[in-house]
């Protein structure tokens, strides 16, 4: 998909009608549209009607706007407003109709006025108003076609729709540019440079502060954007077109399967979403820019901006929201205002206040401010502020002053290190004498709730300690694990030294890997456990363990291994599992001494396997990434029951989220193309190595090269003979050969084709885990899917062209 411009339009609670009449395209003169109609494209893609914005069952007592929506995303998602800095209140007299003069307007009939005109200079009253394919409005000449007259493209609001040009006539001086929308006219604009750069930029209309620019255009792509990947390139055309009379910025799709939303958000990022039919939900695939507080005065004035919180915007203390119904939808550029006015009077050559200052650390400020050279000390700083009754804040900062006048802007938290806040500064904000003293009374009652808090928990901790040492001691000559002491989650907190006892020093290994061991032991009631001993040598060792006990301690499925327990002593971290007597499946599928998994095991396993990721992925509080399906981490009950273990390098997605910045994790050979490119990652990445995985379980080999059956002495990427061998309808020739064709073909052609679907270049195009549930249960059909370009890129189409 393209990485700019691509989003979501701001998902308002929309009423959309449904036309009482048969759909058509366009208005004639003496037509009207009414209330309950509506124009459809002649694709079906667009929609052009009266709609209202807000919850309310009246519709006397809500906005109505005319404007154009996806007619096929049952989503309501608008994509134009004409009215939108003047709604509509009375909807039952509305219509749309061409006006005697030629112009389209609305009408309120019962007061026979225009409330809405497209203005348009024209000589002659003969047009005609047609939605396009294209989702362009257009008033044009009845009898000459070319002739457009006025077009809705020529007033874009938040929504950038394919064919639309962004940029400006040198004719008519007419800019089309984007502005976000709440639906009225935000505070963000979204245009071509005015400044005559070859380049996109986005800035805040009142102060015109650019605060985020594409990058100069090369001729295929904008510097700043990251390189799109094969499939949007295939699917979208870009181009920025300069000549005598326009310059403008436009894209067309190449792909009408896709359905994409451009749109610059009301919080002043452009967003990239895509509508996934799967999940009947618009995907955001991108971003710019990508950290929120990036965006000028985003959270407004006197408030705080955290990229690292939820939310991002806070009032400073001594301040209260302004405008509490626009934070709800994300609309924050209205700040912040003081809870009490300052108190301050000049009087000729002097000034009388009783304000006081209030120290915020952390933070970093990114607006001009005033230097005062005189001002040597922070007492004379603080003075020079407050005998200023214009200035707000102000800070002292290796020896310099600064202060802030009027509106404080763009204050940021940050994090600080322990050595002098080096990270940030420090800001001075200036506050009513009545704020002041009610902080300081807050943190006196804190200071004192602290101390007595932690004289409690001193004697506390004391008993308990000595409870403790009583318990050790009658322990200590058990030669099994006790898991009579729970927390209150049920997950046992074992003694290291019980651990050690119940597995015999630990003595009998079950495997290891990078940064653990496994052993096995027994509880006191002779249960057998594994336990993992991670290596307090490795790097990440503390992070992977608190993700592991965090994730799966909380989650019970039958596809998920179960952690009974955990000891944390120091430098020793354990985790306690029940044990999985069949071991990983990496030791039946490529060990040559282990037992070999018939074919409905196999289907089992990969059934089971699928079930615990979807329930992972859409079924938990949060969303759980794993970030490291492969083999190994896939256990075996006694009855070959598959159970995903190692949550060491899980990633917890908030519900409202789809997608996380994350560092590189998991394993060569499993990884999604999504973790090399450096792109955001979603639970797709675990779709891509789980389509790894089945075609393990189908081959019985490892991924990395698989031999054709044709006899050749070459070799060729499974992955890619796959693709091709079901493109080709011969799917036995794919099968491992220990199975001696004592196989289920059907079920072994949905799992191949299952397999090369979930390993496509392009995460949009993998199936979900819920969806590859519903496939291996029979539920859904499937087709035959493509061959990853990536992959067979990496394979090398020589190698393959020797094969059968």
């Amino acid at each position: 998909m393209p990485y700019l411009h691509i989003s979501m339009v701001l998902l308002l609670s929309l009423h959309i009608p449904a036309a009482n009449s048969a759909t058509t395209d366009a208005i004639l003169a003496g037509q009207a549209l009414s209330i309950s109609d509506k124009l459809v494209s002649k694709n079906g893609r667009y929609a052009l009607g009266f709609f209202k914005v807000g919850n309310s069952s009246s519709q006397n007592t809500s906005n109505w706007y005319l404007g154009i929506w996806f007619n096929r995303v049952p989503k309501s998602t608008q994509a134009w407003a004409a009215n939108r800095n003047d709604p509509f209140k009375s909807p039952t007299s509305l219509e749309l109709k061409i006006s005697h003069d030629g112009n389209l307007v609305v009408l309120n009939q019962s007061t026979n006025s225009v409330i809405w005109s497209t203005q348009a200079k024209m000589t002659r009253n003969n047009t005609i108003a047609m939605l396009l394919d294209s989702g362009n409005f257009i008033l044009r000449n009845a009898s000459n076609s070319s002739h457009t007259l006025w077009q809705s493209f020529d007033h874009p609001t938040d929504t950038f729709l394919p064919g639309m040009k962004l940029g400006w006539d040198n004719f008519t001086g007419l800019n089309r540019q984007k502005n976000s929308i709440s639906p009225a006219t935000g505070v963000y604009c979204e245009e071509l440079d005015p400044s005559g750069v070859n380049q996109i930029v986005l800035s805040q209309r009142s102060s015109t502060a650019q605060y985020w620019s594409s990058g100069v255009w090369s001729g295929q792509h904008f510097a700043s954007v990251p390189v799109v990947p094969d499939a949007a390139r295939n699917a979208f055309k870009r181009s920025l077109v300069p000549n005598a009379r326009e310059k403008y910025y436009t894209y067309i799709i190449l792909d009408e399967t896709v359905t994409v939303y451009f749109n610059l958000d009301v919080s002043g990022q452009i967003k990239v979403f895509i509508w996934r039919e799967g999940s009947q939900d618009w995907l955001l695939a991108y971003s710019q820019p990508r950290a929120q507080c990036d965006v000028y005065a985003v959270c407004g004035p006197f408030a705080m901006c955290n990229d690292d919180a939820l939310p991002y915007c806070t009032c400073t203390k001594g301040f209260s929201v302004r405008s509490p119904e626009d934070w709800e939808p994300d609309d924050r550029a209205g700040g912040c205002i003081r809870n009490t006015p300052l108190d301050c009077i000049t009087n000729g050559s002097s000034t009388r206040s009783t304000d006081k200052c209030l120290s915020v650390p952390c933070v970093s400020l990114a607006q001009s401010v005033r230097r005062i050279e005189d001002a040597q000390s922070i007492g004379v700083c603080t003075q020079v502020c407050l005998d200023n009754c214009s200035c707000t804040a102000y800070s002292f900062t290796n020896g310099t002053c600064s202060t802030w006048h009027g509106e404080l802007l763009n204050i940021r938290q940050i994090q600080c290190s322990s050595a002098a806040n080096s990270n940030g500064e420090t800001l001075y904000l200036r506050l009513a004498a009545k704020d002041t003293q009610g902080l300081e009374k807050n943190k006196r009652v804190f200071i004192i709730a602290v101390a007595t808090g932690t004289s409690v928990a001193a004697l506390g901790l004391f008993a308990f300690a000595m409870l403790i040492m009583i318990w050790r001691n009658k322990r200590k000559s058990s030669g099994q694990i006790s898991n009579t002491a729970q927390d209150c989650n049920g997950i046992i907190a074992f003694r290291y030294n019980a651990l050690e006892l119940g597995t015999k020093n630990f003595s009998e290994k079950l495997g290891e890997g990078g940064f653990a061991s496994v052993f096995k032991g027994f509880l006191n009631n002779s249960t057998a456990i594994a336990v993992k001993k991670l290596d307090h040598h490795a790097h990440h060792t503390e992070k992977q363990f608190r993700a592991e006990v965090s994730s799966i301690g909380i989650i019970q499925h039958i596809n998920l291994v179960k952690l009974i327990g955990f000891c944390c002593e120091g430098a020793r971290r354990l985790l306690v599992y029940e044990y999985m007597p069949n071991g990983s499946l990496d030791i039946h599928l490529f060990q040559s001494h282990a037992t070999v998994l018939k074919w409905s095991t196999r289907y089992q396993i990969a059934l089971g396997v699928a079930g615990g990721l979807a329930y992972l992925h859409e079924k938990c509080r949060d969303c759980i990434i794993h970030c490291d399906i492969k083999p190994e981490n896939i256990l075996l009950s006694d009855s070959f029951v598959p159970k995903i273990a190692d949550f060491g390098m899980a990633k917890f997605l908030g519900r409202k989220f789809s997608r996380a910045i994350t560092t590189m994790r998991g394993t060569i050979g499993y990884l999604a193309p999504e973790w090399i490119t450096g792109v955001d990652i979603t639970p797709k990445v675990d779709v891509y190595a789980y389509g790894m995985v089945l075609l393990e379980i189908v081959s019985g080999k490892r991924n990395s090269c698989v031999s054709c059956s044709c006899g050749s002495n070459h070799d060729v990427y499974y992955p890619v003979h796959v693709a091709r061998e079901i493109i080709g309808g011969d799917v036995r020739s794919l099968l491992d050969s220990r199975l001696c064709g004592e196989v289920n073909l059907k079920e072994a052609e949905i799992a191949c084709k299952v397999a090369c679907w979930c390993i496509q270049d392009d995460e949009f195009d993998r199936s979900t885990m819920g969806e590859v549930v519903q496939i291996l249960e029979g539920l859904l059909e499937i087709n035959i899917p493509p061959t990853p370009r990536l992959l067979q890129t990496i394979a090398g189409s020589s190698n393959y062209s020797t094969c059968c």
